[in-house]
């Protein structure tokens, strides 16, 4: 054990013997409070890499904006808080985020925030000259909080944004504002996205400055012929409000969907001739390739088996296919694509081999040569030291739950060195320095709060220590929780991982009631050894008298190779659903004190789908559910999500009706509550509708609890959390009835 580690030891015991033990209560689990965690693990590196930036509290008021310097303990305000005051009022704008230009005299300040489903991507900008104090906003002459993506031209006199789907430049010395599209409306979007993309290809910024500066290339979405949904307001005003979007369920009709590029002084676009039907294919990435006016694109094909990478030059003519990526599954968008050797050669990843590795490819692709491999999973790239020849990125080899650092040459034969501490096990995360040389390193595990430090690369030496949390620590130790421990269990031949929390007052002599929280698709992933605020509601759950399992099915995003992740192709629903019920009944012929007559699930969004499925499909197995936000006919939910795993309704009918839940509905025989929210525009309420429906049907009994106007997070407007956990709570309470026997 580390000195730190010892420290940290010392503290908890302390504490640990200085307080009676509280467990807490459902209103601390939902207010907070509890467990405080302090400290960043992301900053804003400054482009030089030597350095990065931060937001500080001023105590005069407002926010600072201050820089640090790894291993030099070098402090500096870059920029007081005083200058970001409007001018002729006294009124300090409120930084949500901000970015400089390369000359580091000018910064672009985002505020005035709107969300924009998910996430608050519109608001105003504004530009502070740090030489001369002049702070001014862009786009004075559009709506309030209209303005997207803003960013800097590569020399700092324009800035580029959109606005009301249309793509704007104004220059920063004067004003001027050239409009560069005019065709955005409802249907035509230019330079961001509609929802689909948004959701599915984390897609949004939807424009590139070229690196001259000279262009801007874009992406323009065309969403008529799309199927509109409907969500009604029946809460807000006398009269119901419609909220109308493009939303393509599977099988139905994209959006067409293209890119092009237009000179920033402006004049017409010029349309990039990628071939394809441009509703069944997806342009999911474009990127300019550095110090030149190429275009590096990204093409999938709808059934999103074959990723064709084009580059296509401006005013070049027709792309050129340099690299073609496909799988008997789905294959995924590469992300973290660099260039190395003067732009000869560019990374990506592929699970050619079986496993998810990176490789490094010629310009021309026909040289494809690994940077790793193994038989283990290259989880993500956290960044290069391009001088010193080294990737570094997150693997995980022989535990499945945790995160490590690991580095690899660049030009080497595959081999793979790990760098994060041994005796610290659990997830490491990284934010590198652009030149590689220092990593903001944050440590935790699922009794560990996060420790963040910085770290030289590729030593490991710790520079300073930026939090440690140990107050947090301190908090945790001091409720007395029972640890998350983490065990192994079996489908069939087929060995998972899982987690359980047992209460406070266990007696190992006794048979305890079990509520699984499932997830289980694609998508995410469950049982991780990582730092989740003490997991207070799972706890909260365990002491009232319940065992709380996770258990990781297959197909889940786990790093546990190709086979793990893709066998689920065409069967989305039915592998999930039988792991979870095998796998909780081999739980219980290992540990005797699980009761198999009181064994309850939970889940939301995808896990509201497995629960419903584990609920229809081994009634014999779960006899309490809680299914929230669920899908209930994989048709509804929307093409780029539900077909990467499904393909087409009309290609793969069965499948869709055996991973669906409502086929199911007649197996129902324990308590079932259903939970939605009317104003999800992810998982629309209609699935909870049609579900119902069938319920009824079929003379099925069952509660139901409606949120009108949340989304799929059930989280907005006064009280809604709370209502929902205690809710869940006295259900569980209710039906599934809790403590030792």
């Amino acid at each position: 054990m580390n000195t730190k580690s010892i420290f940290l030891a010392l503290c908890c015991l302390t504490a640990f013997s200085s307080y009676a033990q509280h467990v807490p209560t459902l209103e601390e689990v939902v207010n907070g409070g509890l467990i405080v965690t302090k400290g960043e693990s992301r900053v804003n590196w400054l482009s030089e890499g030597n350095s990065y930036s931060k937001k500080e509290k001023n105590p005069a008021g407002g926010y600072d904006i201050v820089s640090y310097t790894p291993g030099k303990n070098k402090r500096e305000v870059l920029i007081p808080a005083s200058m970001f005051v409007k001018p002729g009022t006294s009124d300090t704008l409120s930084v949500r985020s901000f970015s400089f230009d390369t000359s580091h005299k000018q910064v672009l300040v985002y505020t005035n925030t709107r969300r924009v489903w998910r996430y608050d991507t519109r608001g105003d900008y504004w530009v502070l000259n740090m030489e001369t104090g002049k702070l001014r906003q862009l786009g004075a002459q559009l709506p309030e909080s209209s303005l997207m993506f803003a960013k800097f031209s590569p020399d700092g006199t324009r800035v580029a944004y959109v606005s009301g789907n249309n793509i704007y430049v104004e220059y920063v010395s004067d004003g001027k504002v050239v409009q560069l599209t005019r065709d955005g409306s409802n249907t035509i979007v230019n330079g961001t996205f509609d929802w689909v993309y948004e959701e599915e290809f984390s897609c949004r910024d939807g424009f590139r400055w070229s690196p001259d500066g000279k262009y801007i290339a874009y992406w323009q979405s065309d969403t008529e012929g799309t199927g509109w949904f409907d969500i009604i307001n029946n809460v807000d005003s006398l009269y119901p409000k419609i909220l109308r979007f493009p939303y393509p369920k599977a099988g139905t009709t994209n959006s067409a969907v293209k890119v092009g590029y237009v000179a920033a002084s402006g004049g017409e676009t010029t349309w990039i001739d990628l071939p394809g039907d441009p509703r069944q294919n997806y342009i999911m990435r474009m990127d300019f390739i550095p110090e030149s006016n190429d275009l590096f694109i990204q093409q999938m094909n709808r059934p999103q088996n074959t990723n064709k990478v084009w580059i296509a030059t401006i005013g070049g003519g027709a792309p050129k296919n340099i690299l073609t990526e496909t799988d008997a599954a789905w294959v995924e968008t590469n992300d973290q694509v660099t260039w190395l050797k003067n732009n000869t050669y560019f990374t990506w990843q592929s699970e050619r081999s079986g496993w998810r590795h990176l490789y490094r490819v010629s310009r021309d692709g026909k040289d494809v040569q690994p940077i790793t491999k193994g038989e283990f999973d290259f989880i993500e790239q956290v960044g290069m030291d391009v001088k010193k020849g080294l990737v570094y990125f997150i693997a995980s080899p022989d535990n499945y739950t945790q995160r490590y650092l690991y580095s690899a040459e660049l030009l080497g034969k595959g081999e793979v060195k790990r760098l994060s501490p041994m005796d610290e096990q659990g997830q490491h995360r990284y934010d590198l320095s652009p030149d590689g040389k220092y990593a903001v390193h944050t440590f935790s595990n699922s009794v560990t709060p996060p420790r963040i430090e910085m770290v030289a690369l590729p030593s490991h030496k710790t520079v300073s220590v930026i939090e440690n949390n140990e107050e947090a620590a301190s908090q945790y130790q001091q409720l007395q929780l029972s640890p998350k421990e983490f065990v192994k269990t079996r489908s069939g031949d087929l060995q998972l991982d899982a987690w359980m929390i047992k209460p406070v007052n266990f007696d190992p002599s006794k048979k305890y009631p079990v509520i699984i929280d499932v997830y289980g698709e694609p998508a995410g992933s469950t049982v991780q050894d990582v730092w989740q605020g003490g997991d207070l509601w799972h706890q909260y759950l365990a002491n009232q008298g319940y065992i709380v399992v996770s258990i990781e099915n297959r197909g889940a995003a786990a790093p546990r190779g190709r086979e793990w992740r893709k066998c689920i192709y065409g069967e989305v629903g039915t592998f999930a659903s039988q792991d979870q019920a095998q796998g909780i009944l081999d739980l219980a012929r290992q540990y005797s004190f699980i009761d198999t007559s009181r064994i309850g699930i939970t889940g939301w969004s995808g896990g509201g789908s497995q629960t419903l499925n584990c609920m229809f499909r081994y009634p014999d197995v779960f006899c309490t559910g809680i299914a929230i936000a669920f899908v209930s006919d994989q048709r509804l939910y929307d093409t780029i999500y539900q077909e990467r795993y499904m393909n087409t309704p009309q290609a793969n009918p069965e499948g869709y009706r055996k991973g669906s839940p409502i086929t199911y509905v007649e197996g129902l025989k324990g308590n079932l509550l259903l939970i939605h929210g009317t104003g999800d525009d992810n998982v629309h309420y209609q699935s909870c509708e049609m579900l119902v429906n069938e319920l009824v049907k079929h003379g099925k009994v069952f509660y139901q609890l409606s949120y009108p106007m949340r989304s799929h997070s059930i989280s907005e407007r006064e009280g809604t959390t709370y209502h929902l956990r205690k809710s869940m709570t006295d259900y569980f309470l209710k039906n599934l009835p809790a403590g030792g026997r």
